[in-house]
């Protein structure tokens, strides 16, 4: 098991509390009293901790738990050794997060890498940037003119923060971001490393006098709750605003080209690059290593698979995959016909030598 010298311990619960508060049923009510310290996955976890089950290729591992107690569903309650508690549960990993939330509320956001109180010494503030109440600031932070940041905000260490820039309240600044010539909602995650607001990729290919650079004189626009993950890149708009909507979860090192809108509550896997001026719908997954071309739109409820190419608009709800990208059924059906062709050419060559 992982050790927690990372994080607070989490207190001991025992587990009619635990049962409680994720609406789960403890089986034998007469082990309400035992008590569980920590939480762990099914073959590291001792009779301390709690675990989960909800997956049948880790049978084998739940045969093997030696955990004190386990979030099962019904239809699999039956596989739980004998010894271990079972706590039935309709969603049983749901519950267990439900349960890790609560204990390690400490490891949803980053704090200050320094436990810093307030402002460190060795930030550099512009005088006219305004900081609510709250507000951490890290070592080696500089913050310019008329920047406005929120309550609860934490500006990790060596973050730059250009000028005008507004951040809201309850959001996180990573370490070595740089942010600028953006506007950023409240109860925002930025991890570290994260490059906000710098130009896109605009220019005249080819012209007589070489590539001439178009000005990018847009916005970035992040709004409430959303995650941007470590390395990632967010281009300015050159025209119009570079958006990411509200509750979207971004992934590490993806890059976000200029003008491209996303929508509400979309997920963007690890690796992926939008080329600019693209519209992402509402509740998009895009897979890993996905790759869309500029000026297309993508639909509401769309689903890429990773590594995809696209270079043409998806529908709503639309579930595509490939290089290029299409219909994933389609995608499924050239894949198997490939693999039959080949098999049919190795199979005739074959008996042609053997003749």
């Amino acid at each position: 098991m992982a050790q927690p010298i990372f994080f607070k311990r989490p207190p001991s619960s025992t587990l009619a509390e635990i049962a409680a508060l994720t609406k789960a049923q403890l089986v034998d009510p007469s082990r309400g009293d035992q008590v569980i310290r920590g939480l762990a996955s099914l073959d590291e976890a001792g009779p301390m901790h709690l675990t989960f089950f909800d997956n049948l290729k880790y049978s084998d591992q739940l045969a093997a738990t030696r955990a004190g107690a386990c979030l099962v569903s019904q239809r699999f309650e039956a596989q739980v050794p004998m010894g271990v508690a079972v706590l039935r549960a309709a969603k049983p990993f749901h519950a267990f997060v439900q349960v890790a939330r609560e204990w390690h509320a400490d490891a949803l956001r980053p704090q200050s890498w320094f436990d810093t109180d307030g402002v460190a010494p060795s930030a550099i503030i512009d005088p006219t940037a305004q900081l609510e109440d709250g507000v951490i600031v890290d070592p080696l932070v500089v913050i310019g003119p008329r920047v406005e940041i929120g309550a609860g905000t934490v500006i990790g260490a060596g973050a730059v923060i250009g000028a005008d820039v507004k951040i809201g309240r309850d959001c996180n600044v990573g370490a070595k971001t740089t942010i600028q010539y953006a506007l950023i909602g409240d109860n925002v995650l930025i991890h570290p490393g994260c490059n906000i607001g710098q130009d896109g990729y605009g220019f005249i290919f080819f012209a007589r006098e070489g590539h001439i650079k178009v000005p990018q004189t847009g916005r970035v626009l992040i709004q409430n709750d959303v995650e941007v993950g470590a390395g990632s890149t967010i281009d300015r708009g050159s025209l119009r605003d570079t958006v990411i909507g509200e509750g979207t979860k971004i992934d590490n090192q993806v890059q976000i080209g200029h003008n491209v809108t996303i929508g509400r509550h979309c997920l963007l896997a690890a690796q992926i690059g939008l080329a600019g001026s693209l519209t992402i719908g509402d509740n998009v997954s895009l897979g890993a290593k996905a790759g869309i071309n500029n000026h297309l739109t993508i639909g509401d409820g769309a689903q890429l698979a990773a590594m995809s190419a696209v270079k043409d608009d998806i529908p709503p709800n639309g579930r595509w995959g490939g290089n290029i990208a299409k219909p994933i059924k389609q995608w499924f059906r050239e894949i198997v016909a490939v693999e039959r062709l080949v098999r049919d050419n190795a199979a005739e060559a074959k008996g042609e030598r053997q003749e």
